[in-house]
Order: structure tokens, then C-alpha cells, then sequence
């Protein structure tokens, strides 16, 4: 029997060409390129650079110059800073901003029980409540601050005339330095309050059902389920909400300058370093000095954030 071999070509053509593991990614992924996540990120990182990252270093470097009368810059170096810390206004400043923060955070357990109310199931008028705490939000500080002056007016005020109903000799809230940065913090937590009652409400809601069954067949009570299960499991929006209402209160500006006036008796106890600034470099032109100020900030800023962040492996608990 004869055995005929078939043509060399005949055999190039039955076996499969061998191609490259190279050569095989590529054709199964005809259209990957990392250019394309240039142009799905490219927009984003752009807007950064432009309105966040090249501010911050034009702001540290014009911190080191001294602007003239007449425009232009002189190179001072770091005398900008040596004359801040030495400058008494800014441990006042500094004072005061910390003690606006401090208050500022009572609104934080405030909102936490606002919500839990509003989560109750079976509640009537949920969404109207929502609505009535979210509508500061909304408003234009000015309104707010226009109404909050008005209440707290030492002679027709609506706070003094309540508080006369009961037998309380009102006073001067905005005028008082007692009691001037007090008011506006309750101001500020007011107007606070929607946004975080509307995260907390998402955190709440976010519970599973199954973990209050299971304490409700253990016997657990109201409250005792509220402090060893709610606040657990809501602590990482507690700690969101913990970070933007330090940032939101270290720059607190708008309310101190529409409430109260530069001649207001009370100013050097409320200027904070948002309004140290605004008043260096919009109201004296020294804007080398009024840099150095914002960059000061921005560095207390970075630095209890970081801390925040350290802080919240000891309490936070992630599902």
C-alpha cells in the first residue's frame, strides 16, 4: 500500500497560524487604549488643576510677596508669616473660629435624633418634616441672615419679646460680645441642620431590618437599640458628617459679615481667620498678607482632617 503525503502547502493551510500572547490581547480587545481614560478623566483632572490645585500654589506664592499700592509684587520671603504670628488679632481669630467649630458640632447629635424621629415608621407628615428642615438649605444666606437679624434685634426682636412672655429680660444678642458668636453658631447649626438630618436619614435607612428583629426578640429596648446598634452602624455618616462640618465651620465668613458691621462692638469677638483674611485683603489691599492667612487655614484645615481620619478607626465600624 502506498502512502501519499499531502503537499506542504495543503498542510500550511489546515494548521492554524501561531500568533504572539501579544498579538491575542490585542485582538480581543480591539479598542483598548489607555487614551481613553485620558479622555473619560482628562475633563475632571483639568477642572481640579485649574480651580484647586494652581489657586493653592498661587496663593502660597504671592503669601511670600508684598503687593504695592499700585499693583505688582515684591519678594519679602517669609516675612508675611512672621508678622501673622506675631499679629494679636490672629490668636483672637483663632480663638474665636475654634469655639464657632466646637458649637458648630452640637448640631451634629441633633440632627442624629431629628432623623431617627423621622425614620420612625408610621410617622404622618414625614415628607412635609423633611421639607420644612431642608429648607434652609436652599435659602440664600442673606435671606437668612436678614431674618436671623430681626429675631435677634435687642429692641423689637420676636427672641426678646418670647422671652419677655415668660418673665426674661431680653438683650442686645448681636451687639453683646458675650454672646454675639454664640448667636451666629446657632445660626450656622440651623441652617446645617437639612443637610445632615438628609444624610443621616440615608444611613439610617441603609440598616438592615433583620439586626432590630433580632434585638427586638432579645428583649432590647428603644434606646438601648438606638446607642448599641443605631449609632454603630451610622458612625461612618457621623464621621462624614463630622469632616464637612469642621471644614464647613473653620470658614465660616458669610453669616459674621452680613449679621454683625466692622463697627459692631462685638467684632473682636467674633472675627475668625476667614474674615482676618477678608479684611487684609480686600479691605487694606495687603493681599501677600491676607495669602499668607488663607494658606494658614488651609494648612489647621489639612491637619484635623488628617486627625479626623486617624481617629476613625477607633469608632467607626464599616459593615
Amino acid at each position: 500500500m502506498t502512502v501519499t503525503a499531502s503537499p506542504p502547502r495543503a498542510q500550511a493551510q489546515r494548521m492554524p497560524e501561531a500568533t504572539s500572547p501579544g498579538l491575542r490581547r490585542r485582538s480581543r480587545n480591539p479598542g483598548a487604549s489607555p487614551w481613553w481614560a485620558l479622555v473619560f478623566i482628562g475633563p475632571t483632572a483639568l477642572g481640579i488643576a485649574v480651580f484647586y490645585l494652581w489657586p493653592t500654589v498661587r496663593t502660597l506664592i504671592i503669601s511670600f510677596t508684598k503687593s504695592g499700592p499700585f499693583g505688582g509684587a515684591e519678594w519679602v520671603g517669609i516675612e508675611n508669616y512672621a508678622r501673622l504670628f506675631q499679629d494679636p488679632e490672629l490668636i483672637g481669630a483663632l480663638r474665636n473660629t475654634a469655639l464657632y467649630t466646637v458649637i458648630a458640632l452640637i448640631g451634629i447629635p441633633l440632627a442624629v435624633g431629628i432623623a431617627a424621629l423621622l425614620n420612625t415608621a408610621g410617622l404622618k407628615g414625614r415628607s412635609a418634616y423633611r421639607t420644612l428642615y431642608f429648607i434652609p438649605v436652599v435659602t440664600m444666606p442673606a435671606a437668612i441672615a436678614l431674618v436671623w437679624r430681626m429675631i435677634y434685634n435687642g429692641d423689637y426682636g420676636v427672641l426678646n419679646a418670647a422671652l419677655g412672655t415668660v418673665g426674661v429680660e431680653g438683650r442686645s444678642w448681636l451687639t453683646d460680645p458675650n454672646t454675639a458668636l454664640v448667636a451666629i453658631a446657632v445660626v450656622g447649626i440651623w441652617a446645617g441642620l437639612g443637610t445632615n438630618i438628609v444624610i443621616f436619614l440615608a444611613g439610617l435607612q441603609g440598616i438592615p431590618d433583620t439586626i432590630m428583629e433580632a434585638a427586638d426578640l432579645d428583649g432590647a429596648g428603644p434606646v438601648r437599640k438606638f446607642f448599641s446598634i443605631t449609632i454603630p452602624l451610622l458612625s461612618p455618616s457621623i464621621f462624614f458628617v463630622s469632616v464637612i462640618s469642621v471644614i464647613g465651620a473653620l470658614q465660616v465668613f458669610d453669616l459674621i459679615y452680613m449679621m454683625l458691621g466692622r463697627s459692631n462692638p462685638a467684632m473682636p469677638n467674633t472675627r475668625t481667620v476667614v474674615y482676618l483674611f477678608y479684611e487684609a485683603g480686600f479691605l487694606d489691599n495687603d493681599r501677600g498678607y491676607a495669602a499668607a492667612v488663607a494658606f494658614l487655614l488651609l494648612v489647621i484645615i489639612l491637619l484635623l482632617t488628617v486627625v479626623q481620619f486617624r481617629l476613625q478607626k477607633k469608632w467607626v465600624h464599616y459593615e
